[in-house]
């Protein structure tokens, strides 16, 4: 397996739980970034609106991310990149809640629920402990490369 340029049709990036830095969903964006970079993504989207969530808060830009992933940084030469170039510099603190808060997440408007219980019924219709994005996104990810649910 290539880490630096990861084929994300033979296997799926790093679940959103994973953290770099303290943050939550960056080494996901970074593998799906990479991918996208090398034409492996799948159906994988880097810059979704889980990527623009962390975005936002690290105050950096999609397409400057894309530009230093291009560049061929490592993932700790990344976070260095964020921390130092970052418009809003979240503390430690507010990575932590930001993070623990991203995990619990669940849908709260009408619009999102419908999607959400779409691809929650189509990946694990009978998987009632499932209640939030990343928990969906881990089940869909193993779904999509042959688990069961």
């Amino acid at each position: 397996m290539n880490y630096n340029a990861p084929d994300l049709t033979l296997h799926p990036p790093r679940s959103a739980r994973v953290k770099l830095g303290g943050f939550v969903v960056l080494p996901r964006m970074i593998d799906k970034c990479r991918a996208t970079l090398v034409g492996t993504n799948g159906e994988y989207h880097y810059d979704c609106p889980l990527d623009r969530r962390f975005l936002r808060f690290a105050g950096i830009t999609a397409e400057a991310f894309k530009a230093e992933v291009a560049a061929g940084k490592g993932d700790g030469e990344l976070l260095a990149w964020i921390e130092s170039g970052s418009t809003t510099k979240p503390s430690e603190w507010e990575i932590e809640q930001w993070s623990a808060f991203q995990s619990a997440r669940i849908v709260t408007d009408v619009e999102t629920r419908d999607f959400y219980n779409g691809l929650h019924k189509a990946v694990g219709e009978k998987r009632e402990d499932i209640g939030t994005w990343f928990e969906l996104l881990d089940l869909d990810d193993y779904v999509s490369y042959g688990g069961k649910a």
